[in-house]
C-alpha cells in the first residue's frame, strides 16, 4: 500500500524509488479518496488499498481490471477478451451495481443498466499515478451507488509527465499495443502532456470449443493542461476513444431470445471533457469546483444501441471553524440523458430520458484527544428522479494508541438507485424462464413467451453496514492490514409473477409477465488482510487474503437460476489469495511474480483456481528498458465467471506471453 509522485521531467529511467522507500514512509503517504481532502493512510477510518504506479508497472497488467486484482475484497473476473465483472464485497456481474468508479472524480457509472462499461475505461497505463481502492460504503463522499465501496482511478500531474515515452510489443493473447506521450511546458506555470495508444488482442476459446470472436481492437487520445498562478489550480483534460469488438452469443444459455444466432459485433466510441479549479487557502482551508462532460456511444448487435451524455459539476469548501473541528462541505449537480434503440430482446419506454440528481453533503472531523482520537460524523442528502430524496449518514471513529497501531470502526447507511433498465426496461427472459417452470410449461399445446418489466415503483437497495479495522507496524520493514465487516442489505432485487395470459395476435401464445420488486434482503460479512514486509531494500513481499459469505433471502425458485438475486449466494468466490514478489537483481534488472488464488463459483459451475503472472525487465543503457511478460502461466486456460446479463457465450480465458520495449528522452 503507498502512493507516491513520480517525476520523469529530467529524462531519467523509471527508478525504484518506492520499493526502497520504508514501510513505515508509505503508511505515511496521503490518500484523498475517503475523505475528498488529503489525510494519511495510516490514519484513515476505512478500508483502503492503494495501487501506486510502481505496483502496476511491475505487475505487467495492460488493462485497469487486471491492475484490481492486486486489492484485497476486489472480486475482478474476465469475461472474455474485452468483458469483466469487477465488484467490492459480493454481488459480481456484468453490471456489478454497488460500486462507484471514478477517473480523476469523473464518475464512469453508467444509469442505464447500474454499472461500469470497463472496456470504456482505460488509458495510458505509465500515466496512472495510483489507484485508491475503497471497500465499504463511501456514499456520504460519493453519493448513491457507492455502496460497497469506491474505485478512484488517478492520473499524473502533467509536470510529473514531461518529456516523451513510446511503447510497443506484443505476443501471443496481447497482438500488439503501442503507446506514446509527450509532455512539454507552455510556460513556467504551464506544463501539458498529450497521449496516444492503440492495440489488438486476440480472441478467447468458448468451453464448446468454437472461436469466441471476441478479438479487441482499441485506439484512444487525449491531452492534459495544468496551470498554476499563486493560490490556484487549474486543470483541463480530455480524452476521445473507439472499441472495435466482438462476442460469441450464448445458443444454448437460458436467457438469450431464440431468434438471435451467431455472433455479436460491438463498436463504442466516446469522449469526455474535464475542468477543475483548486484554491488552497491555508492547510486546513481550501476551494475546489470541478464540472465535466461525458458521451458514449454503443452499439451492440443485435442486442442493442444506446447513446448516453452526462455532465456534472461538483463544488466543496474545506474549513477549520474550531480549533478540533474539520468541515468539508460540497454539492453537486448531475444531468444524465441517454437514448435507447430497441431490439427483440430489449426494449425501453420511453426511448430516450432525461434524469436529473442533485446532492450535498457535509463531514466533520472532530479531534477528541490529539493525534489519538478522531471523531468522524457526516451525511449527504441527495435527491433524484426514481426515488426522490436519499439521505445517507455515516460515523467513524479513529483510535492510534500509539504510532505502530490503530483502530477503527464505522457505521454507514447507503443506498442503491433504480437503474434506467429497472424501471423503463423490457426484457424477453422465455428461455431463461420455462426450464425453470418445469417440463408442464413447455410441453403446451401454445407456446409461451416471458417478459420482464421494469418497475415504475422499484426503490432503491439499501445497505446497514458495519466495519471494524485494525493496523500494526512490526518495524519500519513490515506491516499489516485487517479489516471486518457485517453488511444488512435490504429492499434488494426480486422478481415475481403476474398472472398468465393468451396473447391472440399471430403468432398465439401464452404471455408470462414478470416483475421487478424490493423483497430481496441478504446478510454478508468477510474479513480481508494485507501484509507488506521489506526483507532487504531491493526485495518486497506483498501477499492478501479475502473471505466473503453471502445469505440472500429472496424467492427460493431464483436460488439456482439468477445470479443477481437468489443466486449471488453462490456466484461470487468465497475465497481469494494474492502473493507478489518484486525483486531487483541488480541495477539492470528486475524479477516480478504474482501468484493468485480464487476459489470455486459454484453457480456457473467454475473450479477453483491457481495461476501466475511473472516479468522480467532489463534497462540496458539509460531511459531504456526491455520487458517479457507471462500471464496466466499454470495452465492453457481456465474459467473465471459466466456474463450475467448479455448473453455471451462462456468462454476460457487463454496463458499468455508478451514482450516490449519502451524508452523515455
Amino acid at each position: 500500500m503507498s502512493v507516491m509522485k513520480l517525476s520523469f521531467s529530467d529524462n531519467k529511467l523509471i527508478d525504484s524509488s518506492l520499493l526502497y522507500m520504508s514501510i513505515e514512509e508509505l503508511m505515511n503517504v496521503k490518500v484523498i479518496t475517503v475523505s475528498r481532502t488529503p489525510q494519511k493512510l495510516a490514519q484513515v477510518a476505512s478500508a483502503i488499498f492503494v495501487i501506486t504506479q510502481d505496483d502496476i508497472r511491475r505487475s505487467g497488467a495492460t488493462s485497469i481490471p487486471d491492475a484490481l486484482r492486486m486489492a484485497p475484497g476486489v472480486q475482478v473476473e474476465r469475461i472474455g477478451t474485452d468483458k469483466w465483472a469487477i465488484s467490492i464485497r459480493g454481488f459480481n456481474g456484468i453490471f456489478a451495481n454497488k460500486l462507484q468508479v471514478l477517473m480523476d472524480g469523473r464518475s464512469v457509472y453508467t444509469p442505464i443498466f447500474s454499472g461500469v462499461l470497463w472496456e470504456q475505461q482505460d488509458t495510458l497505463m505509465e500515466d496512472i499515478e495510483r489507484i485508491e481502492v475503497i471497500r465499504g460504503p463511501a456514499t456520504t463522499s460519493w453519493g448513491s451507488n457507492a455502496v460497497n465501496g469506491v474505485i478512484n482511478i488517478i492520473t499524473k500531474r502533467a509536470t510529473d509527465t514531461q518529456g516523451m515515452l513510446f511503447t510497443v510489443g506484443g505476443g501471443s493473447f496481447e497482438h500488439g499495443f503501442i503507446g506514446a506521450r509527450y509532455g512539454g511546458m507552455i510556460n513556467e506555470e504551464t506544463p501539458f502532456r498529450v497521449y496516444a495508444k492503440g492495440f489488438s488482442r486476440g480472441h478467447t476459446q468458448s468451453i464448446s470449443g468454437e472461436n469466441a470472436n471476441d478479438q479487441w481492437h482499441s485506439a484512444r487520445g487525449g491531452f492534459r493542461l495544468d496551470h498554476h498562478r499563486g493560490i490556484d489550480q487549474f486543470t483541463l483534460q480530455g480524452d476521445y476513444f473507439s472499441n472495435f469488438e466482438g462476442s460469441l452469443l450464448d445458443k444454448n444459455a437460458l436467457y438469450l431470445s431464440s431468434n438471435l444466432t451467431g455472433g455479436m459485433r460491438v463498436n463504442n466510441q466516446g469522449g469526455n471533457i474535464r475542468f477543475r479549479w483548486d484554491r488552497t487557502f491555508s492547510e486546513s482551508s481550501s476551494f475546489m469546483l470541478q464540472a465535466y462532460y461525458d458521451r458514449t456511444q454503443s452499439t451492440l448487435q443485435p442486442i442493442g444501441r444506446f447513446d448516453a451524455d452526462s455532465f456534472d459539476v461538483d463544488i466543496q469548501y474545506r474549513f477549520r471553524p474550531f480549533d478540533r473541528h474539520q468541515l468539508t462541505w460540497g454539492s453537486n449537480y448531475r444531468l444524465y440523458h441517454n437514448k435507447v434503440f430497441d431490439t427483440d430482446l430489449l426494449a425501453f419506454s420511453p426511448r430516450a430520458r432525461s434524469n436529473h440528481l442533485i446532492g450535498t453533503f457535509i463531514r466533520d472531523d472532530i479531534t477528541l484527544i490529539p493525534d489519538r482520537l478522531l471523531f468522524t460524523l457526516g451525511s449527504r442528502f441527495e435527491h433524484n428522479d426514481f426515488t426522490g430524496m436519499e439521505i445517507q449518514p455515516s460515523a467513524r471513529l479513529m483510535w492510534t494508541p500509539n504510532p505502530e497501531n490503530s483502530f477503527w470502526l464505522a457505521v454507514s447507511r447507503a443506498v442503491r438507485t433504480p437503474s434506467r433498465v429497472e424501471n423503463d426496461g423490457k426484457i424477453n427472459i422465455t428461455p431463461f424462464l420455462l426450464p425453470a417452470l418445469g417440463p408442464e410449461f413447455s410441453n403446451l399445446v401454445l407456446p409461451i413467451s416471458a417478459t420482464l418489466f421494469g418497475n415504475k415503483h422499484f426503490g432503491s437497495e439499501k445497505l446497514i453496514a458495519y466495519e471494524l479495522g485494525y493496523r500494526h507496524q512490526f518495524s519500519p520493514q513490515a506491516s499489516i492490514d485487517i479489516a471486518a465487516f457485517i453488511n444488512d442489505y435490504s429492499q434488494l432485487r426480486d422478481v415475481s409473477f403476474g398472472a398468465l395470459s393468451l396473447i391472440t395476435r399471430s403468432p398465439i401464445q401464452f404471455l408470462q409477465p414478470v416483475y421487478l420488486n424490493n423483497q430481496g434482503s441478504a446478510l454478508t460479512y468477510g474479513i480481508e488482510t494485507s501484509i507488506d514486509w521489506k526483507p532487504k531494500d531491493t526485495w518486497r513481499l506483498q501477499g492478501s487474503y479475502s473471505f466473503l459469505d453471502i445469505n440472500f433471502s429472496s424467492s427460493s425458485f431464483m436460488k439456482d437460476i439468477n445470479p443477481t438475486t437468489g443466486g449471488t449466494e453462490k456466484a461470487n468466490p468465497q475465497h481469494q489469495l494474492s502473493f507478489r514478489s518484486n525483486y531487483d537483481l541488480s541495477e539492470k534488472l528486475q524479477l516480478n511474480l504474482w501468484l493468485r488464488y480464487t476459489s470455486k463459483i459454484a453457480l456457473y459451475d467454475i473450479p477453483s483456481y491457481v495461476t501466475m503472472d511473472a516479468k522480467l525487465v532489463y534497462k540496458p543503457v539509460r531511459n531504456t528498458e526491455l520487458f517479457v511478460v507471462g500471464q496466466n502461466l499454470f495452465k492453457q486456460n481456465h474459467r473465471e465467471i459466466v456474463s450475467d446479463f448479455i448473453p455471451i457465450a462462456p468462454g476460457y480465458i487463454p496463458r499468455g506471453i508478451y514482450a516490449g520495449i519502451q524508452w523515455r528522452f
